[in-house]
């Protein structure tokens, strides 16, 4: 059967600080579908393509382009026999490539054929870094990348999954660990609060074995399910000693709380880092070598991942725990100004709580 097509409103990035609506017509495979974006989120990495705060290698690279890979829409058409029209979706941002080229995993690549973690394929795409993301009025993605949310999940709710999943995959490869381990993570932002959040619902790290270091205290007493510290007072050499530390800072941040991960951390300790940061970051690495500290590194989701976020956050407590992210009024995108406002506004001021972006298309 040959593919059919879809006009979208795409509101693509040009250069920073500048967003154009042009249309684009996509194809719909059998086995995929194509979704009304509803409501999004931005995330940082939206912000640093938007405040051209990349290399200018990578945006001269990158855009034109869609940006937003956090968001939630409503199936408008479906060729996918899993996915209905009219259902709530999550959108899984990471599209690997088998499901692109339309071959069977094992044709693709060592990530697809489960030989390293699935999350790292050679030829995936992700939305809005490299591809037009969220920011189009019809997106078009096969059955995998679109998950149903369940009904006890609401909207504003379902737009953390993503955020969510990110930091549930990365402490993935110390589950095994999460039954008895100290558990450090440092950062006091969105990131840092949703790895955190992930710990105590999703694994069960109550507030005796978690700590989070933190730089601002009002930040710092929304965790209200961990115990908190300020990195400015904390003496490092003398405190309590943790088995996994989750450097969830980035930026110029990073050096400072890799090593005091690196400083806190028990002989034969895991290190995992999820901040993002554009330069080199020096570490201690003396202290790795002597300790016999792991480093892993993890910063992309799959599928997979979402649907085990999706479970949890259908408990009371966690929609408890993650409605603190959500902010008092969504901003309404119809055009692009609307996005681009949004944008420079988000840049600006950089609040605790996440900004919502309410599609009208």
């Amino acid at each position: 059967m040959a593919a059919a097509t879809v006009n979208s409103r795409t509101l693509r990035l040009t250069q920073p600080h500048t967003v154009q609506e042009v249309r684009v017509e996509r194809n719909v495979r059998e086995g995929f579908a194509v979704v009304e974006p509803t409501l999004a989120s931005i995330c940082h990495a939206d912000l640093r393509y938007f405040g051209g705060n990349r290399k200018p290698e990578v945006l001269a690279r990158k855009l034109p382009m869609a940006l937003l890979h956090e968001g939630i829409g409503v199936v408008v058409e479906s060729r996918a026999a899993g996915i209905d029209q009219g259902q709530r979706v999550v959108i899984v941002p990471y599209v690997p490539g088998y499901l692109l080229q339309n071959v069977q995993p094992e044709q693709c690549c060592p990530a697809c054929r489960g030989e390293i973690e699935d999350n790292y394929c050679s030829h995936s795409e992700f939305l809005g870094s490299g591809t037009d993301g969220i920011a189009q009025s019809r997106l078009v993605l096969p059955e995998p990348c679109l998950i149903p949310i369940p009904d006890s999940v609401s909207d504003e709710i379902a737009v953390l999954a993503e955020l969510c999943s990110v930091s549930y995959r990365a402490l993935r490869g110390v589950a095994h660990l999460l039954d008895r381990a100290r558990v450090a993570v440092f950062g006091d932002g969105p990131v840092g609060y949703l790895t955190a959040a992930m710990l105590h619902h999703a694994f069960g790290v109550g507030s005796d074995r978690l700590t989070v270091f933190g730089a601002i205290r009002e930040k710092l007493d929304e965790f209200t399910f961990a115990a908190t510290e300020m990195v400015q007072t904390y003496d490092f050499s003398a405190g309590d000693k943790v088995d996994i530390v989750v450097e969830c800072t980035g930026g110029r941040f990073s050096e400072s709380a890799l090593n005091q991960g690196i400083d806190i951390l028990k002989y034969g300790g895991h290190l995992i880092a999820m901040g993002v940061s554009e330069e080199l970051v020096p570490i201690n690495t003396r202290d790795v070598l002597e300790k016999g500290i792991t480093i892993h590194g993890s910063s992309r989701s799959s599928d997979k991942d979402f649907r085990e976020v999706l479970k949890v956050m259908v408990e009371p407590d966690c929609q408890e725990t993650l409605r603190r992210l959500i902010p008092e009024r969504f901003v309404e995108v119809n055009q692009a100004d609307d996005l681009a406002g949004a944008m420079e506004s988000a840049l600006a001021h950089r609040d605790w709580k996440k900004t919502y972006l309410d599609f009208h298309w």
